[in-house]
């Protein structure tokens, strides 16, 4: 039996960060949580989508490259009945796809702002 290999979580968010922008996201940060005690995950990828219809196509380009490169599916996936944030749960890399208004509103980036923005 062969063990599957982990994935680096650093390699996995610039990945997951390259499908948000072949899908044209918009505002794309990863940020680094490695580093805060206590925190839920190593990366946050966020990014803005212009429509329910593009933050839908975002994660799911994101899903696809995911499972084409590293054979792996999301532990959990919430938020696509209404298509405004959907959150992608890769346990060390969380991925935040938001509209305008839900990003501005929740400020993710101010929240963990103890953590190093990149990308």
């Amino acid at each position: 039996m062969k063990i599957k290999e982990k994935i680096k979580s650093n390699t996995l968010s610039k990945v997951i960060a390259e499908s948000m922008e072949n899908k044209k996201a918009e505002d794309i940060k990863i940020i680094n949580l490695k580093n805060i005690k206590n925190s839920v995950t190593d990366y946050f990828v966020i990014a803005t989508g212009t429509s329910n219809i593009h933050i839908d196509s975002i994660s799911e380009g994101i899903e696809e490259d995911v499972l084409n490169n590293f054979h792996e599916k999301p532990w959990k996936t919430e938020g696509k009945n209404n298509s405004e944030w959907i959150l992608i749960d890769f346990i060390d890399v969380v991925v935040h796809v938001f509209n305008k208004e839900n990003r501005n509103q929740y400020n993710l980036e101010g929240l963990w702002g103890d953590g190093n923005e990149k990308y």
